[in-house]
C-alpha cells in the first residue's frame, strides 16, 4: 500500500521534475485512509510540487523562495484550483515542515471568449502567436484590456467589440490623447523643452494634488490584488491631465501670456511622466516608449506622485502617436474567424440523435399530416417562443400555436407553406386553442427549421 505521505516527502525533499511526478501519478495513488477504498489522489494532488521543480531548475537560490521566513509567497490561480492551493498543497507543505505557507491565494473567476467558454481543444480561443502576427505593437493593448476586463471577482467575456472599443475610447482618447497634446504643444511653443513653472493657481495646486491621491489609491489596489481598479487609478491620471489641459487651453492663452503657458505645460509634462511610472506594471512596452519620448532613461515608482520630475530645460525627444485607432473591418476579420471556427465545430461534432424504438406501420398511419398555407403569423403576447398562425388547411382555415419565435420573425412566414399534424387534439396555449402542430427539425445547436414543401401544392394535401 502505497504511504502518501512519505511519497510527497520524498518528492519534496528531492524535488523530483514534474513529468516524472505526473508519470507516477497517471493512475492515481490509492488514499491510505480506512473508508476511501477505491479512491484515489490524481494529478492535481502533486502537480504544485511542479512549481518547486521549476524553480529549482531556474535558480540555486531557490530555496529562499520556498523556506524563507522573510519571503511573501502569493499563489495566483483560478477558481477550480482553489481546492488545492488553499487545502491540499498548503496540508502538504506544513505536513513536511521546512517549507513557508502562501500569505495570499487570490483567485480569479473564468473569462468567457464571446459568450462561450474558451476551449484550446475547440480552438476557441484568442491564439497569442496569431494575435502578435495580425495586430503588431499592439502587446500593451490586449495586456490593458485582458486587466480592465479581469474576472476578479466574478465571469467576465472577452469580445473583440469591447477590445476596440476599449483601445479607441480609452488608450486612444484618453490616454494617448493628452500624452500627444502634452508633447505636441512643448514642441511647438518650446522647441520641445520642459518650460519653467511660474506662480501656481489654486486650480494647478488641485490637480497637483489629485495626482498624488491617485498614488495612494493606486499603491492599495495593487497591494491588495484589485488590478482592475489599480488599472482604473493609472488611467484616472490621464483623465485629470486631459480635464486640466482642456480647462486651462493653453493653445489660446500662447496668444497673451506665455509665462502661464509655461506653467501649464511644466504642468502637463510632470503629469505625462507620472504616466509612465503609473502604467509600467500594466503596460511595459508603451512606458518604455513614452520614456523615450520624455528622454528619460528611468526613474523609481517610489517617485510617482512628484511634480518635478522632469527639469526645466530638459529636452525631449520627438513626440510619436503612443495608440492607433483599430478599425472596424479588423474587429469584423477577428468575429468572423471565431464564426468560422464555430461552424467547422458543429460540422465536425455533429451527430444526429438516436432512432427511436421501432413502431408499428399503423401507429404512423393514424397520423393526419397536411400542407397549410400561412394566411396570418403573429407573437403571442406574454410569450417569448410562441408564434400564432392563421393557416388554410384546404377546408376552412384554422389556429396553431408554435414554439419558434426565437427562430423566425412572424412576418418571413406568411405566405409560406408548412406541414402540420392535422388530428391531433385541441390544446389551450396562453388563452389561445391551438388546433394542430407544424412539424419543424431540430439542429444539434437547438435552432429550428421548419418543414416546408419542395415546391408549391394545394393547401390540404396529405403528406405520405
Amino acid at each position: 500500500k502505497t504511504n502518501v505521505y512519505g511519497q510527497c516527502k520524498s518528492w519534496l525533499d528531492g524535488g523530483l521534475q514534474p513529468r516524472a511526478v505526473s508519470r507516477d501519478l497517471d493512475w492515481g495513488i490509492p488514499v491510505p485512509v480506512e473508508g476511501a477504498e477505491g479512491k484515489v489522489l490524481y494529478v492535481w494532488f502533486d502537480a504544485p510540487i511542479g512549481y518547486i521543480s521549476a524553480t529549482k531548475d531556474i535558480t540555486p537560490d531557490w530555496e529562499r523562495y520556498w523556506k524563507s521566513e522573510d519571503t511573501k509567497m502569493v499563489h495566483f490561480i483560478g477558481k477550480d484550483n482553489i481546492v488545492f492551493h488553499c487545502i491540499v498543497f498548503p496540508s502538504m507543505l506544513k505536513a513536511h515542515g521546512d517549507y513557508i505557507l502562501p500569505e495570499n491565494v487570490p483567485a480569479n473567476e473564468f473569462l468567457n471568449l464571446e459568450g462561450d467558454k474558451i476551449s484550446t481543444s475547440r480552438n476557441w480561443a484568442v491564439w497569442l502567436h496569431e494575435y502578435l502576427e495580425e495586430f503588431p505593437g499592439k502587446e500593451d493593448v490586449l495586456r490593458y484590456v485582458l486587466c480592465a476586463n479581469a474576472p476578479e471577482t466574478k465571469d467576465n467575456d472577452f469580445t473583440w467589440k469591447d477590445f476596440q472599443a476599449r483601445n479607441n475610447n480609452e488608450l486612444v482618447a484618453v490616454l494617448g490623447n493628452f500624452v500627444n497634446r502634452a508633447l505636441v504643444l512643448t514642441q511647438k511653443y518650446y522647441g520641445g523643452k520642459v518650460p519653467a513653472c511660474g506662480e501656481l493657481t489654486d486650480y494647478d495646486r488641485q490637480s497637483i494634488a489629485e495626482v498624488a491621491a491617485v498614488k495612494a489609491s493606486l499603491e492599495g489596489n495593487i497591494e491588495n490584488y484589485r488590478f482592475r481598479e489599480a488599472l482604473k487609478d493609472a488611467m484616472n491620471i490621464a483623465r485629470i491631465g486631459n480635464k486640466y489641459l482642456a480647462d486651462t487651453e493653453p493653445w489660446k492663452l500662447a496668444k497673451t501670456d506665455m509665462e502661464r503657458v509655461g506653467t501649464i505645460l511644466n504642468i502637463s509634462l510632470q503629469l505625462v511622466a507620472n504616466l509612465a511610472i503609473a502604467f509600467d506594471p500594466f503596460l511595459p512596452f508603451s512606458s518604455e516608449k513614452l520614456r523615450k519620448m520624455l528622454n528619460m532613461n528611468t526613474f523609481e515608482w517610489s517617485e510617482l506622485g512628484r511634480d518635478n520630475l522632469l527639469p526645466v530645460g530638459h529636452q525631449l525627444n520627438k513626440p510619436e502617436l503612443l495608440f492607433e485607432k483599430i478599425e472596424d473591418a479588423t474587429i469584423e476579420a477577428q468575429v468572423q474567424k471565431l464564426l468560422d471556427t464555430k461552424k467547422a465545430n458543429e460540422e465536425a461534432n455533429y451527430k444526429a440523435n438516436p432512432i427511436r424504438p421501432n413502431i408499428e406501420f399503423d401507429d404512423f398511419t393514424k397520423l393526419d399530416i397536411r400542407v397549410g398555407t400561412i394566411l396570418e403569423c403573429q407573437k403571442v403576447p406574454k410569450a417569448d417562443k410562441l408564434l400564432q398562425f392563421k393557416i388554410d388547411d384546404g377546408l376552412e382555415t384554422r389556429t396553431i400555436v408554435s414554439g419558434i419565435a426565437k427562430h423566425y420573425q412572424p412576418e418571413e412566414l406568411v405566405g409560406k407553406q408548412v406541414c402540420f399534424i392535422a388530428n391531433l387534439a385541441p390544446r389551450k396555449l396562453k388563452g389561445i386553442v391551438s388546433e394542430g402542430m407544424i412539424l419543424s427539425a431540430e439542429n444539434n445547436d437547438g435552432s429550428l427549421a421548419v418543414i416546408m414543401p419542395g415546391r408549391e401544392v394545394k393547401p390540404g394535401s396529405e403528406v405520405k
